[in-house]
């Protein structure tokens, strides 16, 4: 029997074992066993807040599956030190040294109501507060956005202790734009102070944006928005643009260089020493096809200011029509490059073939094969042509 219990003890693993679902939550077991009461609360606290905030997936069994991923092989300790960091990263009033604050928590449990159940606030509906702040005289840099459990009579509802999910869906135009999340463990909870300096001016349409607040309790979740809210277009995040030497004289792109006569002077010609030589135009020194890379990726995060930046295309009109969401580039959602080759090239002019899916706003997916042409200008090679090809 001795020999028995000593086995038994040794078997219990004190890490994380991520290798199934099932591995993953049997180590978990074994390392709350050990700890004390308390220590146990914490732990299964500190659990809850790295699925919930330290990972991004959609969906219980997605989130469990990035949670083993993120602390696979790590001991009680280590996974207290990273759900510190998580809390503190995401304002969360959270630490693994304070009190047990989120009642009862199990990542692997469902979210039926128990007896003594702080998740489970009966509430109404959910009212939201949206007002600026942050103005440092160029007007104002954020928006606190504050949601409030309410009554039938519209009264906030009194609760503690409790580890509501709460969610922030900022919008423009339709398009989401960041998601951010937190806990209200009462209705005292401060909300969300969005900084206009995290969202690009390129995605805001008309200097407004939508919100859309969601709080998860036990039985139900509560959702309300609000649409065509004001921001600050000044304190809006602008890609800085690429620098350009003003010294250069452009060069003409359609000219022919001799490569056996650069300078294009006469054989035998005396050149005077007192006379001025004209500045010669700058060649690319990179690849073309690094262009049309970086023009693909970046109209995939969406960051179309640097793509229209990179291109010197007049089909392509003015930026505003560059970035139209319904009709230009606005309307993609995803890239995904699978081949690109530069065809030819001369100091001037080259050619570049790219091969890639491109996946709209509504999720329809479209291969292409594009041709993409380019000219050197200042030093740089910009997109001068666009071709699909069938």
């Amino acid at each position: 029997m001795l020999f028995s219990l000593l086995l038994f003890t040794s078997c219990k693993k004190d890490h994380v074992d991520a290798t199934t679902t099932q591995t993953l939550q049997s180590s978990i077991n074994d390392m709350a066993s050990s700890l004390t009461t308390i220590k146990q609360i914490k732990f299964n606290e500190a659990l809850y807040i790295l699925k919930t905030f330290g990972v991004e997936a959609e969906g219980d069994v997605n989130e469990l599956k990035a949670l083993g991923q993120l602390i696979d092989g790590k001991k009680v300790p280590e996974i207290l030190s990273l759900a510190d960091q998580v809390a503190q990263k995401n304002g969360i009033e959270w630490a693994s040294t304070a009190p047990p604050s989120l009642g009862e928590m199990n990542i692997f449990g469902d979210e039926s109501a128990k007896e003594s159940d702080p998740n489970d606030v009966r509430a109404s509906s959910l009212n939201l507060a949206a007002q600026l702040s942050g103005d440092t005289g160029n007007g104002p840099t954020s928006m606190q956005i504050i949601p409030r459990l309410v009554d039938n009579a519209g009264n906030p509802v009194s609760f503690t202790g409790a580890a509501l999910e709460t969610t922030l869906e900022v919008f423009s135009n339709g398009v989401k734009l960041s998601t951010a999340k937190n806990l209200m463990q009462d209705n005292n909870f401060r909300g969300f102070n969005l900084k206009f300096s995290s969202l690009l001016a390129s995605k805001i349409v008309d200097n407004k944006i939508d919100i859309t607040v969601s709080v998860k309790t036990t039985a139900k979740t509560f959702k309300m928005s609000k649409i065509g809210l004001d921001v600050n277009p000044n304190a809006l995040k602008v890609p800085v643009a690429p620098k350009t030497d003003s010294t250069v004289i452009v060069q003409d792109p359609n000219a022919v260089i001799d490569p056996s006569n650069p300078t294009g002077t006469t054989p035998g010609t005396v050149t005077d020493p007192n006379a001025t030589t004209p500045t010669q135009p700058k060649q690319p020194t990179a690849d073309p096809k690094n262009t049309v890379s970086k023009f693909l990726n970046n109209v995939s995060s969406q960051n179309l200011k640097a793509a229209f930046d990179a291109s010197s295309n007049p089909s392509w009109g003015s930026y505003e029509s560059f970035s139209n969401p319904t009709s230009g580039f606005g309307a993609v959602k995803n890239v995904s490059v699978k081949n690109i080759t530069t065809n030819a090239t001369n100091p001037n002019v080259s050619s570049v073939s790219a091969t890639y899916d491109v996946t709209d706003k509504n999720g329809k997916t479209t291969s292409l094969r594009a041709t993409f042409g380019l000219k050197s200008v200042n030093g740089e090679w910009k997109i001068s042509s666009y071709k699909i090809n069938p």
